[in-house]
């Protein structure tokens, strides 16, 4: 097959991928954690459609909900595809580095669908901000 060298960057940069994949998944969990510790709260006041959906997130645009199941579901897969490539670049062989290649598409294309969906809250823009900043002076 290919040289050592080869081997070992493809290794590093699945790591890598491996732990952005992980930093993702970790802020997907915890915005998702914090829509439905607030959900009952905050939906309370919904109309009807919105109350439904079980999830509601306080922060962002009415995109924002979407976006971080996808981003939750891209961070998984990619977590998983991830370290099956770290496996699969190891034993370096045909076979696992075709079945490395497949699998790492299908989080690609997760990962496309998850910042598409970014884009289109972007598209959107911010809804009845709750955030607000601050200069230094005002703080102290």
């Amino acid at each position: 097959m290919a040289s050592g060298a080869g081997k070992s960057t493809a290794f590093i940069l699945l790591v890598l991928n491996l732990i952005l994949y992980a930093i993702v998944t970790m802020i997907a969990t915890w915005a998702v954690n914090h829509g439905i510790e607030r959900s009952h709260e905050a939906a309370s006041v919904l109309p009807i459609p919105a109350r439904i959906f079980p999830i509601y997130i306080p922060f962002g645009n009415m995109a924002t909900g979407f976006f971080i199941i996808f981003s939750l579901i891209a961070g998984v897969v990619g977590c998983i595809t991830s370290f099956t490539g770290v496996n699969n670049v190891i034993q370096w062989n045909a076979p696992n580095l075709h079945a490395a290649a497949a699998s790492s598409l299908a989080t690609w294309a997760l990962t496309l669908l998850a910042m598409g969906l970014a884009c289109k809250e972007i598209n959107i823009g911010q809804t009845q901000s709750n955030l607000r900043s601050h200069s230094i002076d005002t703080l102290s």
